[in-house]
């Protein structure tokens, strides 16, 4: 078969960030779109003939046809095997699992995240370092600077696909193609870290579990640690089967696109325990019997408990959270008198830490949780920590929060995101806001003092590179907080996030938004959001 070099035309990809390039599928589909950014990626690297590469995705539309075309540029480009999941599947912390267990060269995951999938929906790429996790600044940055200069791609033609379908090694112009079990990899890590015996036994008691894998990656991950290996009742895992489109729904594992597992935890006769999985399986939501769990304290708690499974028994480096994320987990790393980080959003700051052993756990507001067993945020991992935990603590997931609360405090937290806006009147708000920072300290805000204002800057403890820029911040004397941010997840316009949080030591049992309600009109009217958006109520609040 022959190496075909085809000329080609630079193209606007999207600024450098670890979660790669993501556009509409149509996007995708244009002649040589694909092509130029997978030869943007090889471009940008350097020894890596004879390698090996790592390629999967979450079953998103488009997955298949992407890996046959990745296979033959990866082949022309001189890697000398590639290990893909079965049908194209991998998970996000899978992909990262099986780099570090082989020692590969690096992988390219195919995905959007938690973003929708289908036809006229979004699609993904990113390409991960050898260390297992999201390419660092200065990769990213080449690749795109690539994009814009290059004018050639090597790509094989001819000869049939690769069929994806059948374990095992198939042969492309020379190169190895292994197609492997997606799953035993990682479910042999996680047998390693938590206590199986204990959470088999957890089950055998009659505890039931509702796992909704809303039709994406983790599904068949889920069905085969939870159902298989663990003995949870069959029918625990709903949603299992990866589809192009996630079924119609939106794989975000949250209270509103999660909304049916959510009715299902209501009631007397509801499971013990829910969780859910987003689009590439790096994210979570944790449940308890009309209970949520917010991803800040889920953190927390995952921290103050670590110790419980064996993976972590004895106990943690440190623990490190993103800027916006709230500071409960901050109160557990004093008490336990460990270092913690506030990093700016990325996994990609959590991996210089974790890679250094300056800490074990991390997490995101947004729903990521994660530690050093990979080097990407693995949704379930968490779930499998919650239950380690529970199995070990025999009480329920109410009552394991509740108690949290009691010795630490709560930290009252909600994230208002207002999608779609405009993205030159977003910039304008944030623009807006960063003129005034000076003069915002010292000011009384809805009784409230301000002692605070910034733009977060970050500056890593490893390499010591500078991020600025990363977040609005007003910081209050009580200890509460309004932080903004724009975020780049989406494929249209522009999502600005607000986060609000107040700290309580005492009273533990309000209603969230209620508790942080003069802090939330406060936020909307400091920012003018209504005036700069035309948005009066956020899309999501969670």
């Amino acid at each position: 078969m022959p190496v075909v070099i085809r000329q080609t035309t630079p193209f606007a990809g999207q600024k450098p960030g670890t979660s790669g390039l993501r556009k509409k599928v149509t996007v995708f589909q244009q002649p040589h779109y694909l092509e130029n950014f997978v030869q943007s990626i090889f471009d940008s690297l350097t020894d890596y003939a004879g390698a090996t590469l790592v390629l999967g995705g979450d079953g998103r539309y488009f997955n298949r046809e992407a890996i046959q075309v990745i296979l033959r540029m990866a082949a022309a480009n001189g890697f000398g095997r590639v290990m893909v999941g079965r049908g194209g599947i991998l998970s996000t912390p899978a992909v990262s699992c099986i780099i570090r267990k082989h020692r590969t060269y690096g992988g390219i995951i195919l995905s959007a995240s938690h973003n929708p999938g289908g036809p006229t929906e979004d699609f993904g790429i990113k390409y991960n370092i050898g260390a297992g996790g999201p390419a660092p600044e200065k990769v990213t940055e080449a690749i795109h600077s690539r994009t814009q200069a290059i004018s050639a791609y090597r790509i094989v033609e001819g000869g049939e696909p690769i069929d994806i379908d059948r374990l095992g090694t198939q042969t492309l112009d020379g190169m190895a193609v292994d197609i492997v079990d997606p799953v035993a990899d990682y479910a042999e890590l996680m047998a390693e870290l938590f206590d199986f015996a204990a959470i088999r036994s957890l089950f055998a008691s009659g505890f039931k579990i509702r796992y909704d894998a809303m039709h994406a990656v983790t599904g068949p991950y889920a069905k085969a640690i939870l159902e298989g290996l663990l003995g949870a009742p069959s029918g625990s895992v709903v949603n299992a089967v990866p589809l192009p489109d996630f079924g119609g729904g939106h794989p975000d594992p949250n209270l509103v696109h999660a909304h049916d597992l959510v009715a299902a935890m209501s009631g007397a006769d509801a499971p013990d325990f829910g969780a859910a999985s987003d689009g590439d399986g790096d994210r979570n939501m944790i449940l308890g019997r009309d209970f949520y769990v917010t991803p800040s304290d889920s953190l927390a708690v995952l921290a103050a408990n670590a110790p419980l499974a064996p993976g972590y028994a004895r106990g943690l480096a440190g623990v490190a959270r993103s800027m916006p994320t709230s500071q409960a987990v901050d109160r557990v790393a004093r008490e336990l008198g460990i270092p913690f980080f506030e990093t700016p959003t990325g996994w990609k700051f959590f991996g210089n830490l974790l890679d250094a052993g300056k800490a074990t756990l991390c997490g995101e507001e947004s729903f990521g949780t994660g530690s050093d067993h990979v080097r990407e945020k693995d949704g379930l991992w968490a779930v499998l920590l919650w239950l380690n935990i529970l199995a070990r603590r025999k009480e329920p997931v109410d009552a394991i929060v509740r108690g949290h609360w009691a010795r630490f405090g709560r930290n009252y937290y909600s994230r208002h995101d207002y999608e779609g806006v405009d993205a030159a009147a977003a910039e304008r708000l944030m623009a807006g806001l960063r003129a005034r920072l000076g003069s915002l300290p010292g000011t009384a805000l809805a009784g409230l003092v301000l002692s605070a204002a910034d733009d977060f800057s970050y500056t890593d403890p490893v390499d010591g590179s500078v991020s600025s820029q990363q977040g609005i911040r007003l910081l209050f004397d009580d200890g509460s907080r309004i932080v903004y941010r724009l975020s780049g997840t989406g494929t249209e316009g522009a999502t600005l996030r607000v986060y609000i949080e107040r700290f309580d030591l005492d009273r533990h049992d309000r209603d969230t938004q209620e508790a942080l309600a003069d802090l939330i009109a406060l936020a909307r009217d400091v920012a003018d959001i209504e005036g700069h958006t035309g948005r009066s109520e956020p899309t999501v609040i969670t």
